[in-house]
């Protein structure tokens, strides 16, 4: 993996906006044009395996979470708990999820958080660094298989002809284009598709509405379940029959105390990081990381003084992000299903990467 000066395409900011990337700028440059990530073959091999790996253990982790009730280490209450208990029994099934993974000089991806709930960076992932790499020929080719992935997946999970709401918060310009992009991917599967604001769904007697009073009877939601269950219509979703996605069972994966549980389950194994909520258990530098915490806020790097023991703070053992002229990067692993499906590499000029941080391209040969 090596960062790579490459000439800007004259036309870029044009030629995504075209494609519908409206925030290729934010307070400064979200996309990178003038370089890219380059990767080996035997390294996406690698990051590859390790994100169905991963993946697989995460699987088994929310199984054993089921199986023992084993819920309050993960800070999920009763009410999430039997939320998470009747979804995973019933097999309710997941769209996707994104691995933010340490890929250092030692070539061995490790997991730093698993986005299992609400990932976004999608839309420039799946789309955007696939345009550039047809325009610019940077590399022969790109680990990439998002969109394809995701129109096959909505097939399996909803049947044809069906309708899914797709709801978020429409005035945040990242989970708009996220949201209308997935609702792209539906349409393109044979299901179709409505946008909603979050505070736009209705109550009627048994159901969720939207706007047209029609009922709500699958439902995407680029908002994180613990929010949800915060909200005045939290009593009725025990008790309203429709599917969501993601599913409740999604909660065991979506926080941080799922990275102590993978430890504890399968210690010492090479593509996890050692993981607790006592800093005692960790030597030498570390990342405490707020359990709930999304986008790096509050995630900072740590020593053993001024640490303390919180079931609300996760300490990670700290692994040293691939370093270049530009800062630090992580390679941002997608699964669509169980499967994995490509990769997003991010950039910042610190060691923490944020909503703000860069997205630059990849490819490899």
């Amino acid at each position: 993996m090596r960062r790579e000066s490459i000439p800007p395409r004259p036309d870029w900011r044009r030629r995504v906006e075209a494609l519908g990337f409206e925030f290729h700028t934010l307070d400064g440059p979200y996309w990178v044009d003038d370089a890219c990530y380059r990767f080996t073959s035997d390294q996406i091999d690698a990051i590859d395996d390790a994100t169905g790996e991963l993946h697989r253990m995460c699987l088994e982790a929310v199984a054993h979470v089921v199986r023992t009730g084993e819920y309050e280490p993960l800070g999920l209450d009763a009410r999430a708990a039997a939320l998470v208990e009747r979804s995973w029994r019933a097999n309710e099934p997941a769209l996707y999820g994104r691995m933010d993974l340490a890929f250092g000089p030692d070539g061995v991806p490790r997991l730093l958080e698993y986005n299992a709930d609400t990932p976004t960076a999608l839309f420039e992932a799946s789309v955007v660094q696939w345009y550039w790499l047809e325009d610019t020929r940077a590399g022969r080719d790109q680990f990439n298989l998002l969109h394809e992935r995701l129109v096959e997946h909505w097939q399996q999970i909803v049947p044809a002809g069906s309708r899914v709401h797709f709801a978020g918060c429409m005035d945040v310009v990242e989970d708009r284009v996220t949201l209308e992009y997935l609702a792209e991917t539906a349409r393109q599967a044979g299901v179709s598709g409505t946008l909603l604001d979050m505070p736009d769904i209705g109550f009627d007697q048994a159901r969720f509405v939207d706007l047209d009073d029609a009922p709500i009877e699958r439902l995407f939601k680029l908002y994180p379940w613990e929010w949800m269950l915060e909200e005045p219509f939290a009593e009725h979703l025990p008790r309203v029959p429709m599917q969501w996605i993601e599913p409740a069972w999604k909660q065991a994966l979506s926080n941080k105390s799922l990275l102590p549980l993978l430890w504890r389950l399968f210690p010492r194994h090479p593509n996890l990081l050692a993981a607790s909520h006592d800093p005692n258990d960790i030597d030498g530098r570390m990342v405490a990381k707020p359990r709930f915490g999304r986008e790096g806020e509050g995630v900072r790097v740590v020593g053993s003084s001024g640490a303390f023991a919180s079931p609300d703070v996760v300490y990670q053992a700290f692994a040293p992000l691939h370093e270049s002229v530009a800062g630090h990067a992580l390679v941002g692993s997608w699964v669509i299903g169980d499967a994995p499906a490509g990769i997003g590499v991010r950039e910042d000029d610190g060691q923490i990467t944020t909503n703000t941080s860069r997205f630059v391209p990849h490819c490899f040969d």
